[in-house]
């Protein structure tokens, strides 16, 4: 039986959506060209800079005053977009722009940068994105040096003082000089320079992006009524509401109840887990990959150390490689054990959402190319560029701006990626490679790919036909993330409606979910949570993503929890409440909801478009999210404290084969200090932990220890490590060849590396611990010996009944075999060259089979 938690206990009824929805698009019926940029003219060049300090009466309208009424103002833009989406010619929609008094009063002014504006020979489209930016009320955005922002406005409007009045004496004066040209007549000093055309273009070229992928929600002036309704209703969000006309087209959903969602929890049923892992590893040629990696990742702090230039969090170096490869090496360990169940290659496409942000997508498309598309082939990735958007004050809406023609911008959210993918055709390409579904993960979360998690997810999504699927787990206090919640509601024409869906944690005060340290009983403690790795089934999305409505971009929320910090023009740093429209890629679900006549008493999860499934924690989500700071106790979502989980999972796993290790503490005990070994294992031994354990058996690493294995074809029997020990394999799963288009390809299972330790005792002085340059979770340390092996092409180490004590580099060429035996005295070490009839497969590989739910190992001899 369902028990619902009531939302609102003096108020059965709930709005679940305040926005509003126009019946309509906004959408141009013209082609816009807003390729075209401002020339740079002589005339308007540096000979004629903008003069920098005016008196004129200011340009811009004053802050709205305090009792600014917010509803007038989102009915007057309401009402201007749906006459601007009724026109059907650009030259309409001009005249509808030209009416509004905002627009009228600024480019009939004849002064500063209208007069300007005048003399650039703007198209109608450069004019027409202008217009909605100052028919929206951000006029602050096209003030130029000489004109006050609306900051300034309000403080001179508050402030009077004889310095001012002295310093507005001097402007007079030197204004004065400028006014009078060569020839002793007045002259226009009102012109852009060179860096204001660039900012001037860098400006329309924004609007032009906001314009066209907004264009479901009404473009520019969309996007401010959107940013309005969301500051009203945070402020207004308890109590009931009576929106002007144009709000009662909003979708209104009474919420009967939310409640824990029921889903398999893959650590406790483990025949099931097994089971949906396979269909995952069978469906591998229908599923592609998708990674949102256009956030700003401001959190992170992370800056180049030779340039100085802030970077993405896909650049960040993490356990020697940086977060972008880690998702790829994931990627590529599961079409691994593709080839070793079925002996076909199979190379997924995959999909990634960059921005503008931090040069994010010059970063990615640069580290791709510089790697060479991971040996993967070019035609297997499509990056596509999410637009930036304004960022608004949380008080009035107003744009903030950093200097003259400068909004300052931010991604929108990784939840215009549906729309996005639509706009820039990545469903139809996915569709042009036989995929069906896909499999989400953020960039900054190095767990989730851990055993059979992202397996089972895509596996029960494919099998049972879902539409959408969460991974999820338990929820740990002082987490920034949501919930995922089976929501009950109660449409309009009465029916029931279930699904399961996403609370984001800036909403929990609307749902009365407590965002304080988790109590046993509290509704956050209740639910389970959200961890943005998702199942998602490709025409379901596609179908969302081109609905030329509001719905394409799921849960808009306008996030002002976290102060905004940034620097003007004359190097003053502003810390603001504030945030930017953003949207939330898991809330497509809510478009995915489930109708029945009446309410549903018993478990409805099963029947159900949308699904869940569950797992330990540490085998889902951890974090490198955003930089520890000096001083700071807690390892919560920051590298340090993901890497502990990593040594978790490690911990885990080769305890289960018999293998004796340290035990990892809590968080707490590791501020001040290391952890107390390292364990870095090649996704790529599975990625299956059912699998891997078949590698492992018996031994023991002792405390302080490292062990780093970067080879497939690995046998591990009573190893006994006391120190380092380092194995790199050339190549790990397998070998490059060039296609016929000149690239270098992987092709699995072919001349891997291979390394087999039986009855060896490492013992060296492994890691300096007492170093304070080590950075554990760079995998960047210092080390006094190591055992370090290093096979290239596919070449094989062998060492058996051995004690390998000291600082050793075994370095073995392609194409022969190493082998360690004890000597008399000391060790008998023999290089032999591999034979020919064995170079492609070695003298020893496993054997990969599937045994009902399972897949077993055998040990094959060449």
């Amino acid at each position: 039986m369902l028990h619902s938690t009531s939302l609102l206990p003096h108020n059965k009824r709930f709005v679940f959506s305040f926005r509003s929805k126009p019946s309509h698009s906004h959408s141009f019926s013209h082609s816009l060209s807003f390729s075209k940029f401002i020339s740079l003219p002589s005339s308007l060049s540096t000979c004629c800079p903008v003069a920098r300090i005016s008196t004129e009466t200011l340009e811009v309208s004053p802050p709205p005053p305090g009792d600014f009424n917010f509803y007038r103002e989102i009915a007057r833009l309401a009402a201007l977009r749906d006459r601007i989406a009724a026109c059907a010619t650009l030259v309409e929609k001009l005249r509808v722009l030209n009416a509004d008094s905002r627009v009228k009063r600024f480019f009939s002014s004849g002064r500063g940068l209208a007069r300007v504006l005048a003399s650039l020979r703007l198209s109608s489209d450069q004019l027409f994105l202008l217009k909605c930016v100052v028919a929206a009320g951000q006029e602050h955005v096209l003030c130029l040096d000489g004109t006050e922002s609306l900051e300034s406005a309000a403080a001179a409007a508050a402030t009077a003082s004889d310095v001012k009045s002295a310093l507005y004496a001097i402007a007079e004066m030197i204004e004065n000089l400028n006014s009078f040209d060569g020839n002793g007549g007045v002259g226009s000093r009102m012109a852009l320079g060179d860096y204001e055309i660039i900012d001037l273009n860098k400006l329309l070229e924004t609007l032009a992006e906001i314009e066209q992928f907004y264009d479901c929600i009404g473009g520019i002036i969309g996007y401010q009524i959107t940013v309005l309704e969301l500051i009203v209703q945070k402020s207004f969000e308890r109590q009931s509401m009576k929106w002007s006309h144009q709000m009662h087209e909003a979708k209104e959903c009474q919420i009967l109840g939310i409640n824990a969602p029921n889903g398999h929890n893959l650590s406790e049923d483990t025949e099931y887990a097994s089971q949906a892992a396979l269909w995952g590893i069978e469906g591998l040629p229908d599923l592609g990959e998708i990674y949102p990696l256009g956030g700003s990742a401001d959190r992170l702090g992370l800056v180049d150390p030779k340039s100085g230039e802030c970077l993405p969090a896909a650049m960040l170096p993490y356990c020697g490689r940086t977060l972008l490869e880690g998702l790829i090496r994931d990627l590529q360990a599961r079409e691994f054990l593709y080839f070793k169940l079925y002996n076909k290659q199979c190379i997924t496409p995959v999909a990634i959402m960059t921005s503008a942000a931090k040069n994010n997508h010059k970063h990615v498309t640069s580290l791709c190319e510089r790697l060479s598309w991971f040996g993967r082939g070019r035609s297997t990735f499509q990056l596509f560029e999410q637009p930036l958007v304004p960022v608004v004050g949380a008080e009035e809406g107003q744009w903030l701006v950093t200097k003259p023609l400068s909004p300052l911008s931010k991604p929108g959210g990784h939840g215009v990626i549906w729309k996005l993918a639509h706009d820039k055709g990545i469903f139809k390409w996915f569709y042009s490679q036989g995929r069906k579904g896909a499999t989400l993960r953020q960039v900054s979360n190095v767990v989730a790919a851990t055993d059979l998690t992202l397996l089972a997810l895509a596996g029960i999504g494919l099998r049972h036909g879902k539409k959408l699927g969460f991974a999820s787990c338990e929820r740990i206090s002082g987490a920034t993330e949501g919930v995922n919640v089976l929501m009950e509601k109660k449409s309009i024409d009465g029916k029931c409606e279930y699904g399961i869906s996403c609370i984001e944690y800036t909403e929990f005060d609307k749902f009365g979910i407590t965002t304080g340290p988790l109590a046993p009983k509290s509704l956050q403690a209740e639910f389970p949570a959200n961890t943005n790795i998702l199942y998602v089934d490709l025409p379901s999305a596609e179908l969302i993503g081109s609905s030329k409505s509001g719905n394409s971009l799921p849960g808009m929320v306008l996030n002002t929890k976290k102060p905004i910090v940034y620097t003007d023009q004359f190097g003053k740093c502003h810390s603001v409440s504030g945030g930017r429209l953003e949207c939330t890629m898991q809330n497509i679900a809510d478009n995915y909801f489930n109708s029945y006549s009446s309410r549903c008493y018993y478990d409805v999860e099963d029947e159900l478009d949308t699904f869940i499934v569950y797992n330990e924690r540490r085998r889902v989500t951890s974090s490198a999210k955003k930089k520890r700071r000096h001083g700071d106790k807690s390892l919560h979502q920051t590298p340090d404290g993901a890497l502990l989980d990593i040594l978790r999972n490690a911990h885990d796993l080769l305890s289960q084969c018999d293998i004796r290790l340290p035990e990892i503490e809590a968080n707490e005990n590791y501020v001040d200090s290391g952890p107390p070994f390292l364990i870095l294992l090649h996704p790529a031994l599975g990625p299956l932990w059912e699998v891997t354990k078949q590698k492992f058996y018996g031994g023991s690493v002792s405390e302080g220890s490292e062990l780093q294995i970067e080879v497939a074809e690995f046998f591990w029997r009573n190893v006994q490590l006391n120190g380092s020990l380092i194995i790199i394999a050339e190549n790990v799963m397998g070998s490059m060849k060039i296609n016929e288009s000149g690239e270098y390809i992987l092709h699995y299972g072919q001349r891997c590396g291979k390394c087999k330790l039986q009855n060896v005792k490492v013992l060296n002085k492994g890691i300096d611990w007492n170093c304070d340059r080590n950075i554990y979770w760079k995998h960047d340390v210092q080390r006094s010996e190591v055992l370090q092996i290093i096979l290239h092409g596919n070449a094989e180490f062998e060492a058996t009944d051995v004690v390998l004590q000291g600082n050793h580099v075994f370095e073995v060429p392609d194409g022969h075999r190493l082998k360690i035996m004890p000597g008399n005295p000391g060790l008998a070490i023999q290089l032999d060259p591999i034979d020919q009839d064995m170079m492609e497969r070695g003298s020893w590989h496993w054997n990969y089979r599937v045994e009902g739910s399972h897949i077993q190992l055998d040990l094959v001899e060449s």
